[in-house]
């Protein structure tokens, strides 16, 4: 029981920081924000007996240009594409437990100091904690930032191995699902000044 307290918890916690961080953002007069609600993640697991593909257009984000921060949080139940219905069931009960874990989410700052209202192509480093099945990881994931001034079009890809969140594949699948995930990250977040 204590155990499942604590698991709750984290997840009420990682809410609770993307909801502070959403706040801060919005006390601040006149200062821009860039915000998706649709961005597109997708994974990759590369297994020596099966590859298991996943999709998600269902990303939602912000980034306060000013303070440099960013959220991105993202429903686990919106992935689709596996390869077969009981495949995309496993996934969501047994390996992500989204009924205790409905969300992953990636918080923090941009390391670097951009101006993401001029038009260019940025590499940052977005530095933060990736929250994932219950688990915390603080994570630098290079990112390219595109800008027109009035959108920015936000490409990444990284590895998440399933041991950082503590995501555990039974011994008789274990050649079918890989213990490092690929994923990939596209979104476009549209210019939105707050007052």
């Amino acid at each position: 029981m204590y155990f499942y307290s604590k698991q709750i918890h984290m997840s009420e916690r990682a809410i609770m920081i993307i909801s502070l961080l959403l706040m801060t953002i919005c006390l601040h007069a006149q200062r821009p924000v860039f915000r998706t609600s649709s961005g597109t993640i997708s994974f990759r697991s590369d297994a020596p007996l099966e590859i298991i593909t996943a999709s998600s257009n269902q990303l939602e984000g912000i980034i306060d240009h000013g303070a440099h921060t960013f959220a991105f949080v993202v429903p686990i139940t919106s992935f689709k594409g596996f390869n077969n219905g009981l495949q995309q069931q496993h996934f969501y009960e047994n390996y992500l437990e989204t009924s205790k874990y409905p969300e992953a989410t990636f918080s923090g700052k941009i390391i670097e100091a951009v101006d993401l209202t001029q038009p260019g192509t940025y590499a940052v480093r977005a530095k933060g904690q990736l929250h994932i099945h219950g688990k915390m990881q603080e994570r630098i994931i290079k990112c390219d930032l595109i800008s027109d001034g009035n959108t920015i079009t936000a490409k990444t890809q990284f590895l998440i191995p399933l041991i950082d969140h503590q995501i555990e594949v039974p011994k008789i699948v274990n050649q079918k699902i890989a213990q490092e995930i690929k994923v990939n990250v596209k979104a476009t977040l549209s210019l939105s000044e707050k007052s």
